[in-house]
């Protein structure tokens, strides 16, 4: 009984991580720039990956297995967002604009000031 449980809570993990990823698919063809791309990438994939490694586990049911697949949900946790903000400024900073309907621009006032300083490192 209990291994039947866990097969279907292992199958209801990978259709929801499944549709996590199709969203993330479907935004990153439809969205229209770069930064709400990489947003909807890394949201909705990291969601995605995340559910199935924990389907994974639950459905393998071995330590060894459902050690690897959590380290793997929480190093997916902890450097999807990150890298996906540290792509977007560098984005930003190779001249990569907003979409004309984006609200609000928070990076402008932190380029225009590096531009002003220079570069880091420069001799003044």
């Amino acid at each position: 009984m209990i291994d039947g449980v866990g097969d279907y809570l292992a199958g209801a993990l990978i259709i929801v991580g499944a549709l996590f990823a199709l969203t993330a698919s479907i935004g990153l063809l439809r969205l229209p720039d770069v930064y709400t791309r990489m947003h909807a990438a890394s949201k909705a994939g990291t969601l995605g990956s995340c559910f199935m490694l924990i389907a994974l586990a639950v459905h393998i049911g071995e330590f060894a297995t459902t050690l690897r697949a959590l380290a793997g949900v929480v190093f997916f946790l902890l450097t999807a967002p990150i890298a996906a903000h540290l792509l977007a400024k560098a984005a930003y900073s190779a001249g990569y604009r907003m979409w004309r309907g984006s609200v609000n621009d928070d990076l402008a006032e932190t380029v225009t000031e590096s531009k002003k300083n220079g570069p880091i490192g420069a001799d003044r």
